[in-house]
């Protein structure tokens, strides 16, 4: 029932994204302009579509709704899930138990390339391998590469810094095994999105050697201030300052909130940081916290590129399915992994 449900909605929502534009612009209402940007109209209109449903912020009042919630959201975006992508599920051995993991080879992907180790979003309290399944299918597909995505401990079974540990565990095991999981062993990159994010820049400040490159979506850098984009885009863009405030608090204690390992922005040397992209959204909580984290990098002498899509939301990496702006963002960045793992690629003369 639940699996046809979502297929349900999820015809319902690529239906009215089908629709020619100017009746998606009378359904999604007057263009929302704040900061001197305007929300792209696929952005607003899945907003629209998101109240509608009942689900418009990603803490639906308890840990297990909040879980099922999100759990239900992926599977009515992920309906048609990114093919010729071979998967086969893993398990790392981790600090306290054994941790899943699910490996993505592009097919026809030679041995011996590079590999991103993934951590999901979700606020270190939701998300799972599935939830971000299709986006963890993109990225290997689109950056040709393969795709070790981690299933972390969460809380509030498991707070700081469980997810930390188990993120250096899996990196730490990519590394080790990379030739046994046909992969690069210099070429082993770490990815995430938001609290995902988080936990890859973490593991690319601390680990004792460190990643090939870290792609960054929109992450959660620093618990310890309040920026102008959490006053202006803390409600009603999806991730909520009442979301945040409900998981952050299951994840970390007040004191450790100056914990590097959490607030990895407050690293005292952060020079040895791997080439990085960072994809931040204009209508987004953490937009101005991960820009201040990228000039940081930049002034510590890391290669860095941040792009601010200032016309999208925070999660839009997993939105790619709904195409438009949610898609170019994504391809955008699936490039930038691609540029970062390939660099002889970038520097082979045109027409060669």
């Amino acid at each position: 029932m639940t699996d046809r449900v979502s297929r349900v909605k999820s015809a319902v929502l690529r239906g009215t994204f089908a629709l020619p534009r100017p009746v998606r612009r009378l359904i999604a209402g007057h263009p929302i302009r704040e900061d001197g940007q305007e929300l792209a109209l696929e952005a607003q209109l899945l907003l629209r579509f998101m109240r509608l449903d009942g689900s418009a912020e990603l803490w639906a009042g308890s840990v297990a709704a909040s879980r099922v919630s999100l759990e239900k959201a992926a599977r009515m975006m992920d309906v048609h899930p990114v093919q010729s992508v071979a998967i086969s599920d893993i398990t790392i051995p981790g600090p306290a138990a054994d941790i899943r993991a699910r490996l993505y080879t592009p097919d026809s992907l030679p041995p011996g390339s590079p590999l991103l180790v993934f951590y999901h979003g979700g606020g270190w309290v939701i998300g799972s391998l599935d939830t971000h399944d299709n986006l963890c299918r993109f990225l290997a597909l689109n950056a040709g590469v393969r795709v070790l995505s981690v299933d972390y401990r969460l809380a509030p079974e498991h707070p700081f810094p469980a997810g930390v540990l188990d993120a250096f565990a899996a990196f730490d095991y990519a590394v080790r095994n990379a030739r046994s999981l046909d992969a690069d062993p210099n070429a082993v990159a770490v990815g995430g999105d938001s609290a995902g994010a988080n936990l890859a820049a973490v593991v690319s400040a601390a680990a004792d050697r460190h990643p090939a490159f870290a792609l960054l979506f929109y992450p959660r850098v620093d618990f310890t201030a309040r920026r102008r984009s959490l006053e202006l885009f803390g409600r009603g863009f999806l991730l909520t300052e009442n979301s945040m405030d409900r998981m952050e608090g299951l994840y970390l204690q007040p004191a450790q909130q100056t914990d590097p390992n959490a607030s990895v922005l407050l690293t005292t040397d952060l020079s040895g940081f791997p080439p990085t992209y960072i994809g931040t959204a204009g209508f987004d909580p953490l937009r101005d916290e991960g820009e201040e984290f990228a000039a940081t990098l930049a002034a510590a002498g890391v290669p860095v590129v941040c792009r601010r899509h200032g016309d999208l939301i925070h999660g839009y990496a997993s939105l790619f399915p709904l195409g438009g702006r949610f898609s170019e963002a994504a391809t955008e960045a699936a490039a930038a992994l691609h540029a970062g793992l390939y660099p002889a690629e970038s520097l082979r003369p045109s027409g060669s």
